[in-house]
């Protein structure tokens, strides 16, 4: 007796969240990949792994947001960013970055961000060192009106 279509695409699907968790964007793109699936399938195991709660989007970019955070500060921009590029739902990726930062501030994780920095580069000597802790603090995903200010409050009078 042979396994048929949805029980080997669901077993595909066990496997790929036995490695990690993912996003539904993500378990239908992996599903597809096999060129013996098909879509009706791979959507009726989707809203099987929904039904279990294998796969929940908002709880994934909740987990994902404050892993990122616990291991180093970003600012809201980045996460949004990060977030985006794993193909999650936008009010999703919206309400996760408001809840994170109802937790935590921007400024907060911007200040942490800063003095790591300058623990281990030293405080910014001259405009060009200025502009690349700027530029280094953007990349982070941190807002351009806090960094300028946070900057001015750090020394120099520079303006960028």
């Amino acid at each position: 007796m042979g396994v048929t279509l949805y029980e080997k695409t669901l077993q595909r699907a066990f496997r790929l969240l036995s490695y990690k968790a993912r996003t539904v964007a993500e378990m239908r793109q992996r599903l597809l990949e096999k060129e013996w699936s098909d879509g009706e399938t791979v959507e009726q195991v989707i809203n099987r792994l929904l039904e279990l709660n294998y796969l929940n989007d908002d709880e994934y970019a909740a987990n994902f947001v404050n892993n990122r955070l616990a291991v180093k500060p970003l600012g809201p921009t980045r996460l949004r960013r990060d977030l985006q590029r794993r193909n999650l739902p936008p009010a999703t990726v919206e309400s996760t970055i408001a809840d994170a930062f109802a937790a935590r501030s921007e400024e907060s994780l911007l200040d942490s961000t800063i003095q790591k920095r300058v623990r281990l580069k030293g405080r910014p000597t001259d405009r060009a060192e200025r502009h690349r802790l700027m530029a280094y603090l953007l990349r982070r995903g941190f807002s351009y009106d806090l960094v300028r200010t946070k900057l001015r409050e750090l020394g120099g009078n520079d303006e960028e």
